[in-house]
């Protein structure tokens, strides 16, 4: 007697073969995501740390101190007025004021001679100040382009200014 079909042996399930290849690309797909993010900031972000802690940008400001304090009498022709200042110079370089100690003697006789042409009455506006500071750092520049000394000089700025 022969079985009827209903008795048959299930046919066997389709596997979901699609469904599997789908699946299997998307893990290739995230691992290389992953594989390149860990390669550019792993290997390259290094590379790209190491490229801008060289540039004069990414170094700590240091400042170096021009003492004693400047004292200098004040271009004011109906009184005798005084300027007092202590001048700091941020730079960049190592160790700080490498460049300029050497030649601190004529920056300090070039900013003595810029600051005793100024008057009292210029001084008092804080726009006057802010040229003065600019001015104070081209002649510092200007010391050390005539030397050939490294200009690493970034700003001038004044820690103390008394007129009287």
């Amino acid at each position: 007697m022969s079985k009827p079909a209903a008795q048959a042996a299930p046919p066997a399930p389709k596997s979901n073969n699609l469904a599997l290849w789908i699946l299997i690309a998307l893990l290739v797909i995230g691992m290389a995501g992953a594989g390149a993010f860990w390669f550019l900031q792993g290997r390259g972000g290094d590379a790209h740390a190491a490229d801008k802690a060289d540039t004069p940008a990414a170094q700590p400001a240091r400042y170096y101190a021009l003492e004693p304090a400047f004292v200098v009498n004040l271009a004011d022709t109906t009184s005798v007025r005084y300027l007092q200042a202590d001048v700091q110079v941020m730079t960049r370089d190592e160790p700080p004021g490498a460049a300029l100690e050497p030649h601190t003697p004529a920056i300090r006789s070039r900013l003595l001679l810029l600051f005793g042409q100024q008057a009292a009455t210029q001084l008092a506006q804080r726009s006057a100040k802010e040229r003065l500071q600019e001015q104070a750092l081209a002649e510092v520049r200007g010391v050390l382009k005539a030397e050939r000394a490294p200009d690493k000089v970034e700003a001038v700025f004044f820690t103390s200014l008394v007129t009287q």
